[in-house]
């Protein structure tokens, strides 16, 4: 031990000769007799799948560096998290490097994140094989919780039950007689798209139309709008009650301003996705009025949190955050429940915690069920907001709305 003069210095030498000993000491008996220190301060490393082309890639960031925020002020066990974040590409074989990467070279505990849902299931058969646990908090693609593997979990509502709160207000309010379903030829896009068809089925409603499409065609900043307008041409000779549509962003305002060019009188609802964003109502315009959509989140659900984490959000970062970041934010928290509560750090501790998880969070209470085909699938009521006035207000469930549905103008006259 090195020499330090003065009282102060010498205390702080001797102090931390102690702690490297027992730690010493407790390494050899741990790990028969090899030399193992790890600092007590260490952080915790949580692997974030992250995509930075994924068109809420930044606000999603941003939720996760805000939580993270929140939960190192007491950290977890005496240690705050570290987050490393991979760029999985929204593509298969970059989405299973990246997690490799995250597991055998950074060595994480936990993963979270997993944004769009074409590379999602892959990713995640990653993790169950390397045995860490991944939490989902975006990406919708039903089969991600329909393959029953023991270390896969998913915060969000499958594909196949974004569109519930709407289906209900349809069965209860709007009653439409008949419905055309335009949709992205993708997992999130075919998933919700699907699982319309087998509402209008059941509900004895008439489906005009089922119009797939190319998002590559779609964002051809030459062609895209003259494409779309070739698919939804047959509807302005005969309007169905309702649009309903399964889209992202970009796609989400091109459809909206082309169905309002063609003059089709019919409803227009968003399955959620693309339609939910501040960035929708900016690009879109008045011509969203009207337009309603699924979502999985509102500031004004009343879920512990929701205010005020959209109120914080807003203040630091200035532009209002949807259900993208309150599912980044509230996934993180989830991780950090689970951490505390696991009897070590190894990846099957921190799963068995996981998979014991029952609490609240700012997205909505989060418990890990199985029903219908999905396992380890937590379960959530969605939610229906309309714009009015280039602003979203929710109408449903009723309980929650803060205002009535306005009928489109010159809608079923």
């Amino acid at each position: 031990m090195p020499i330090v003069y003065g009282a102060k210095g010498v205390l702080v030498q001797i102090n931390r000769f102690i702690r490297n000993s027992v730690l010493l000491f407790i390494g050899m008996a741990v790990f028969g007799g090899s030399v193992q220190i790890v600092d007590a301060a260490e952080p915790i490393p949580v692997g974030v799948l992250h995509s930075t082309k994924y068109p809420y890639a930044t606000m999603m960031k941003n939720s996760f560096e805000m939580a993270l925020a929140e939960v190192n002020r007491s950290g977890i066990k005496g240690r705050p998290l570290k987050l490393i974040y991979a760029d999985d590409q929204g593509e298969r074989k970059a989405g299973e490097q990246a997690v490799r990467r995250l597991v055998t070279q950074k060595g994480v505990r936990v993963l979270v994140g997993a944004y769009q849902s074409s590379n999602t299931v892959y990713m995640a058969r990653i993790a169950e094989k390397l045995g860490v646990p991944l939490l989902v908090c975006t990406a919708a693609d039903d089969r991600v919780t329909q393959r029953k593997w023991p270390y896969v979990f998913r915060l969000n509502p499958p594909a196949g039950d974004y569109a519930k709160g709407l289906e209900d207000l349809f069965k209860a309010r709007i009653k439409p007689r008949s419905m055309a379903i335009v949709y992205e030829n993708s997992p999130f896009g075919t998933g919700g798209a699907l699982r319309m068809m087998w509402f209008c089925r059941e509900n004895d409603i008439e489906t005009k139309a089922i119009i797939p499409y190319h998002k590559e065609r779609a964002r051809n900043p030459a062609s895209g709008s003259a494409y779309f307008k070739r698919l939804l041409n047959p509807l302005a000779t005969d309007s169905p009650d309702v649009i309903y549509m399964v889209s992202y962003l970009d796609d989400a305002v091109l459809l909206v301003k082309n169905i309002n060019a063609l003059k089709i009188n019919a409803l227009l609802c968003g399955g959620a996705g693309g339609f939910t964003h501040q960035k929708f109502l900016d690009k879109a315009g008045r011509e969203a009025d009207y337009l309603l959509t699924a979502t999985l989140w509102s500031p004004q659900s009343r879920r512990p949190g929701a205010r005020a984490f959209y109120d914080a959000y807003i203040q630091k970062h200035t532009v209002p955050p949807d259900y993208h970041g309150a599912e980044a934010y509230s996934a993180l928290f989830v991780i950090a429940d689970a951490l505390r509560r696991a009897d070590t750090l190894e990846p099957a501790a921190v799963r068995k915690a996981l998979a014991a998880t029952d609490m609240q969070t700012p997205f909505g209470s989060v418990k890990f069920v199985t029903y219908n085909q999905y396992a380890q699938q937590n379960k959530l009521s969605t939610l229906v907001l309309q714009v009015i006035d280039g602003q979203y207000h929710s109408i449903w469930p009723e309980s929650i709305a803060n205002q009535e549905l306005i009928p489109r103008p010159g809608w079923r006259q």
